[in-house]
């Protein structure tokens, strides 16, 4: 288990995290056409679309297929793009980095860690004195949790 936002993040449908469907059509069922062709098979939304491309709400980021955390709202930047963008993940394991060689080009794609879902892709030219990285993400990939006030 891990400490993010002060909350515990434990497996199995508690804090947030969702549990995994078994099966592909489970899947299928449970996401949105245009989530499960960004999460599950690795397509991307069109830029400047996703509800998150411009939101500057504080909280959380997790994925929108498992719940996993994976973006605090503070690491979130406007890189012009057309989508959201973050310099840095919660934690190294909260995702996981695959060279992609789709497209006649060589990129890192990210998935989440919990359950494979494709993301995005992280670049190298985010922010210098933030670490240099650009987790470009689509926004049908994420749900963000807002912070709690009070």
């Amino acid at each position: 288990m891990s400490e993010v936002r002060g909350q515990m993040a434990e497996v199995g449908g508690q804090n947030g995290l969702k549990d995994l469907p078994s099966s592909d059509e489970e899947w299928r069922r449970r996401l949105s056409p245009e989530a499960y062709a960004v999460l599950r098979q690795a397509g991307t939304e069109r830029a400047f679309t996703g509800a998150y491309t411009d939101t500057e709400d504080p909280g959380l980021y997790r994925c929108g297929a498992c719940g996993n955390p994976l973006f605090e709202s503070d690491t979130k930047y406007h890189s012009g793009c057309g989508w959201p963008s973050f310099t840095e993940a919660v934690s190294p394991e909260a995702v996981e980095l695959i060279e992609d060689r789709s497209h006649a080009m060589v990129r890192t794609e990210v998935r989440c860690a919990r359950c494979g879902s494709h993301l995005g892709h992280v670049f190298d030219d985010g922010p210098r004195d933030r670490g240099g990285l650009r987790y470009c993400m689509n926004s049908v990939a994420l749900d963000l949790e807002p912070e709690q006030t009070g």
